[in-house]
């Protein structure tokens, strides 16, 4: 089993993520070839945002939007502590201090309750993270961002193609960021990455600082880097975006199939009722990890833990805060455990993670208990196995077939 299977989403779109490849190889404009307005277009369209800005990586689309909007030494950025290291590690590259906010520990999410007491005179942007997929309270945070005049970035990594009230993730705020990077939801085979926004002025000062500060050959308007999105990765991602909608679709029935089996026995990273996620991980909470890891490992079942130390006390980062000044997010740090996840996880390879972490739950780790634990646990996830089912069969029309067409 994979933990995620981009083989077989290769062998799935091979034809046309091959003939994307080739028409490149027989343009040869590897650099700012036509793929690459192409999807900005397109993108842009998905998202329902006037501009998309294609850059070289996730991480750069974050730096590229804190420079498009100006933040330099001496500003703070309010984020969360509970996410990849990129997130806080792009503010501190331009001077600037990543003000740690703690997580709702339901969502995993940066919690707007306790920002507006974070913000000070040199804060000048709010960034949250969409975790796992799923968007951020992102009304509530622009709306303590309106109060107080200050920009709010979405990193938005993990979650393009998620909704939050009908709208659609990456538009969502000032600036909305994505990665494209190979496990990603809508991933390339490479770096890859996309800035978001409605502000012309924002958009076109990205363009100019992913080009080196260009506004045009060889004459440098501002500081800028080396962010392009090349070519031939942007032609992957065309070709992907034509069973984009599908592969969301897969990945529901994945998520709807664990919940079935999961809910009420395990801790679940929840799900808000007015967004979807676009679930790069499925990401459960339990005790004992390193002792579940193990046994999930030896059964077959890769795993992986999405972090296991949040940024606040990462040893780069730890001098900007207590190291108790995040509780929660250290709490979940500690405990949890993604699952495998992805459109081409069967039913079958679904049901089995789910009783085999249920039976790992519910196994005590001396020897003399396990052959009765075991027993029950047996006989509790056959009993499930009819809510599964029924989950599946709701969500059967999804996966029926896949889309032949393109999504914007």
């Amino acid at each position: 089993m994979e933990f995620i299977d981009l083989k077989a989403q290769y062998a799935a779109s091979r034809a046309t993520i091959d003939a994307r490849i080739l028409a490149v190889l027989d343009h040869g404009q590897y650099i700012l070839g036509p793929e690459v307005a192409e999807l900005e277009a397109r993108l842009a369209a998905y998202s329902g945002a006037r501009h998309c800005v294609t850059v070289a990586s996730g991480t750069e689309a974050l730096l590229i939007a804190l420079m498009a909007l100006g933040i330099r030494p001496g500003d703070e950025v309010i984020t969360t502590p509970f996410s990849f290291i990129a997130t806080a590690e792009v503010i501190v590259l331009l001077g600037a201090t990543p003000v740690f906010v703690d997580i709702d520990p339901a969502t995993c999410n940066i919690a707007p309750g306790l920002i507006e007491e974070r913000i000070t005179p040199r804060t000048r942007a709010i960034m949250p993270v969409s975790l796992y997929g799923q968007p951020a309270d992102m009304d509530e945070i622009n709306a303590i961002a309106a109060r107080h005049r200050l920009a709010v970035i979405e990193d938005a990594a993990q979650s393009f193609g998620a909704t939050y009230r009908g709208r659609q993730s990456c538009n969502l705020s000032t600036v909305g960021c994505t990665s494209f990077f190979p496990s990603k939801p809508l991933g390339c085979y490479g770096d890859g990455g996309a800035l978001f926004t409605n502000d012309d002025a924002i958009a076109a000062a990205a363009r100019e600082i992913r080009v080196h500060g260009q506004s045009r050959r060889y004459v440098h308007t501002r500081v800028g880097v080396g962010g392009r999105m090349d070519t031939l990765q942007c032609a992957i991602v065309l070709a992907k975006l034509e069973r984009f909608e599908w592969e969301l679709g897969q990945r529901q029935r994945v998520a709807d199939g664990y919940e079935a089996l999961l809910s009420g026995r395990v801790q679940l990273v929840g799900q808000a009722r007015d967004r979807s996620s676009a679930h790069a991980q499925y990401t459960v909470v339990v005790e004992e990890r390193e002792r579940i890891q193990a046994q999930l490992q030896a059964a077959g079942i890769p795993t992986a833990i999405h972090y296991p130390v949040p940024m606040h006390l990462q040893p780069a980062y730890a001098h900007l805060s207590a190291a108790d000044a995040c509780p929660v997010a250290s709490s979940m740090a500690a405990r949890v455990l993604s699952l495998p996840m992805g459109p081409y996880l069967d039913d079958a390879s679904t049901r089995r993670v789910a009783q085999t972490l249920l039976q790992s739950l519910r196994r005590p780790a001396q020897a003399g208990a396990a052959n009765d634990a075991h027993a029950a646990a047996d006989a509790d996830a056959d009993a499930d196995a009819d809510a599964f089912d029924d989950a599946a069969a709701a969500t059967s029309a999804t996966a029926s077939a896949p889309a032949n067409s393109a999504t914007a």
